[in-house]
């Protein structure tokens, strides 16, 4: 492993410091596209980067960390030396400026992006994958990764336009799970729909406007739950594809659910069917 700017003594990078000042420009999509990179802010996420480090080396590629923070996570900065990861001292203005939190961690993780093709995201015979279509708020999809995740998803697709996973916001929302499970960014949302169809997936469509209600769905079988933007809901032409549009029933007054609470009741939905005594 290098041992440069890791030697006791050693002084801080800076904001101004080249190596920062190239993760700094992680933040922005088009650079980590460009360079096949992101940045893990805080030390779930980082922990959470260097378990898959371990699995995956080369993953984790550099570790920015306060004196703070080293010293309040001295786990993670043995983990990552371990691993052959460069740690690397910052200051912490040098570290404010890799955050894109109010109140920083001071420990930043530059990371290889995680998506992978579809035909790889899909295990064989999966049971449960969530699909995205055009989900813009990266709140939103870092927790329905998280969600899915904890429902125990096979895979999580985002198809069409939707919001990158590696956003900052998207990562930190899904608390982790980001590193857990297959995530493809698919452009044409046929082509995933498609591919989870020739897997064997019933593709569910969760529809406020559907005739068929949740509570009225053998959910047993192994289903592809398909979720649309925000504030537009899916699309008629995805409509048109899935097996079954399903609502999930409103007891009370409320107009709706978001999504994250929607994706929440249909995942656990099958989850339980499919881990109960129907599903094995």
């Amino acid at each position: 492993m290098s041992t440069e700017a890791t030697q006791p003594g050693a002084e801080p990078f800076t904001e101004r410091t080249p190596r920062v000042a190239a993760a700094r420009r992680l933040t922005r999509r088009a650079e980590r596209d460009k360079t096949g990179r992101f940045l893990a802010e805080g030390a779930n996420a980082v922990g959470a980067a260097l378990d898959r480090g371990a699995a995956e080396p080369g993953f984790v590629h550099e570790l920015f960390v306060t004196e703070r923070a080293a010293q309040a996570h001295p786990e993670l900065v043995t983990a990552a030396r371990e691993q052959g990861v460069r740690v690397s001292p910052v200051t912490d203005r040098a570290a404010a400026g890799l955050s894109e939190t109010v109140t920083p961690q001071g420990i930043v993780a530059v990371c290889a992006l995680l998506d992978r093709p579809l035909a790889a995201a899909l295990p064989p015979s999966p049971r449960l994958v969530a699909v995205l279509v055009g989900v813009s708020d990266p709140g939103n999809a870092g927790t329905v990764i998280r969600v899915a995740d904890a429902a125990g998803a096979d895979a999580v697709l985002l198809a069409g336009d939707s919001v990158d996973p590696h956003n900052g916001k998207c990562v930190r929302a899904s608390a982790g799970s980001l590193f857990h499970l297959p995530i493809a960014r698919v452009r044409e949302t046929g082509a995933a729909l498609t591919a989870c169809r020739e897997a064997g997936l019933r593709l569910l469509g969760a529809h406020g406007y559907a005739t068929t209600g949740l509570d009225a769905l053998d959910l047993s079988r192994p289903a592809a739950w398909i979720f649309g933007n925000e504030a537009h809901g899916l699309p008629p032409e995805v409509l048109a594809a899935v097996d079954e549009g399903v609502r999930i029933p409103l007891y009370g007054k409320a107009e709706s659910l978001n999504l994250a609470t929607a994706a929440a009741v249909c995942l656990y939905g099958s989850a339980l069917a499919l881990h109960g005594p129907r599903g094995g």
